[in-house]
Order: structure tokens, then C-alpha cells, then sequence
């Protein structure tokens, strides 16, 4: 009787492909999810799955991601905010897949590939959950505010890192909160980033729907925009649209992003960068509260 499982067959592809992260670990969760795909789209045949499969066994709650006292105010009313970090298997983990379950309009779809969650604390009360992964593999006004060849985006788009996740408990109604956080995790993340992957990245990007997310808060936080999604997804291979076009947001976490994702070739222009913040900053203008 065959007993291999698709984890051990992930495993295997991670081993015979070398596909490893720069830290020399197997990219697992990546190949996991990559094959999980290809079988839905009739491209391969896996085991059945079994109790270690991700993804699908619907999750029950406990009253700790409970909706909460609402908070308000602004965010000079909150004293004693911070960000913790959420590791694997540990209780933050736990509530940090419970919330976004619950919570984020996307659910509690994992996030394949390199990564790093966070949740947002005021003393001991959650605010919110934050996610942040593998960047857009071509994403052509991010791909032009860089300047770098082909070449040069294979060689280094594991540097960007995309916020996948931005939650905002929906009790939680703080002026200027989000703008704040975003503030603290661009502070934060690169040091957790290369203690983890072994490797610092230079450029966050981000994406926003009209009607979903307001823009303030990119903008109030320093972010830039560069132009609006073409809406074929991150791995798709089609030209048509199949997702909701969205804005992109980019926010060097290095003043010399460019030098270092193009090997030296090409420097940072600070006067277009100013520039294109401007602009945000104006497209902003006309949103509500953050």
C-alpha cells in the first residue's frame, strides 16, 4: 500500500529541484501550495489528503478572536502600542489565523513562500494582524519605478516583499492607526526579515481596491504610489483581467533599493521619487478617514 503523503512529496521536489530559500531551507510551503494548484487545475494526480493537509478543514473559533469593547479615539490615545511577532505553532500564530479567518475578506487562504506576521497590541487588547510575503513576480509600474532588466528582477525580486495581509480588527475605529502601524512595521521588519531568511529586503509593495481599503493611510505613512494593477494575479500566465485592478504602493525600506536590485546599474532618482510621492499624497486628498 502506498502511504507517501503530499507533504513527503513535497519534500521530495523541494530536494530534487534544490529549490531552497537563501537560508538553505526547502521552500515547502511554496511547493506544497504550487502542487496543491496544479492538481485543482487537473495538471497532476496527489494522495488524498490527509489530517496534515492545509487548507481545508473548516475552523471552529474560540472567544478569544470574539469580537471586543470597541475602541476609538485617535492615535495619540493609545499609549502603549506595539507589534509582536507571530511564530509558528505558538499562541499569536493561533490568533493570527483566527482573526484573518474570521475577519480578512480573504479568509484564512495561507500565504505560500517566505513570510512574517505580526500582530498589533495596545497593552494586552489586539488592534491588528498584518502579513507580509513574496512579492508580484512582474508587476510593470513597480517593475518601471525600479529600472531593472529581466535579469536583474529574477535575481532579486525575493528583496521586495509584499504586504499580503493589512488588518484592522473591524471594533477597532482609531484615527491614524493604520498609517502608524505601517510606520512600525517598515521599522521592524528588515531586522526580523534577515534574522529568519538570512537576507534584508530593500522594497515593500502593497495593492489597494477602491471601496475596500482607504489610500490615507499609505499615503500619511510615506508610501508612493506608482500606478494600478492590470488585474491578472500574481502567478497568472494570461493577459486577461480575472482579479479587481488595484492600485500599487511601493515604500523603499533602503534609500539605495535601486543600486542594490540592480547590482549598481541604476541609482535612486530622489527627485522622482518626491515627485511620485506628491502625487499620492494628492490622489489621497480626497479620501476619508484611514
Amino acid at each position: 500500500m502506498w502511504n507517501t503523503t503530499r507533504s513527503d512529496i513535497a519534500h521530495a521536489v523541494c530536494k530534487a529541484l534544490n529549490w531552497v530559500k537563501p537560508n538553505g531551507e526547502p521552500k515547502f510551503l511554496t511547493c506544497y501550495t504550487a502542487l496543491d494548484r496544479m492538481e485543482r487545475h487537473g495538471v497532476i494526480w496527489l494522495p488524498l489528503p490527509t489530517t496534515e493537509h492545509y487548507g481545508f478543514k473548516r475552523p471552529t473559533f474560540p472567544f478569544a478572536s470574539d469580537p471586543q469593547a470597541p475602541v476609538s479615539g485617535s492615535r495619540g490615545d493609545l499609549l502603549n502600542v506595539h507589534l509582536v511577532q507571530v511564530n509558528a505553532s505558538s499562541s499569536e500564530a493561533r490568533l493570527w489565523n483566527e482573526l484573518t479567518e474570521r475577519y480578512h475578506y480573504l479568509g484564512g487562504r495561507p500565504m505560500a513562500g517566505a513570510q512574517m506576521r505580526y500582530l498589533a497590541y495596545d497593552g494586552d487588547r489586539p488592534l491588528a494582524a498584518l502579513g507580509f510575503g513574496a512579492a508580484a513576480l512582474k508587476l510593470a509600474p513597480r517593475d518601471r519605478f525600479i529600472g531593472w532588466t529581466d535579469v536583474e528582477r529574477e535575481a532579486h525580486v525575493h528583496q521586495v516583499v509584499g504586504n499580503r495581509r493589512f488588518l484592522i480588527l473591524p471594533w477597532v475605529q482609531v484615527r491614524g492607526l493604520a498609517s502608524s502601524l505601517l510606520s512600525l512595521v517598515a521599522h521592524r521588519l528588515p531586522d526580523d526579515w534577515q534574522q529568519r531568511y538570512a537576507y534584508r529586503p530593500v522594497l515593500l509593495e502593497s495593492f489597494t481596491g477602491q471601496g475596500r481599503f482607504s489610500e490615507t493611510s499609505y499615503a500619511a505613512a510615506n508610501w508612493i504610489l506608482v500606478g494600478r494593477s492590470q488585474g491578472r494575479g500574481r502567478l497568472s500566465s494570461s493577459r486577461r483581467a480575472s482579479k479587481p485592478i488595484k492600485d500599487i504602493w511601493l515604500y523603499p525600506l533602503d534609500q539605495r533599493f535601486r543600486a542594490i536590485l540592480t547590482d549598481g546599474r541604476v541609482q535612486t532618482g530622489r527627485r522622482m521619487d518626491r515627485e511620485m510621492k506628491d502625487k499620492s499624497t494628492a490622489k489621497s486628498r480626497g479620501s476619508t478617514r484611514e
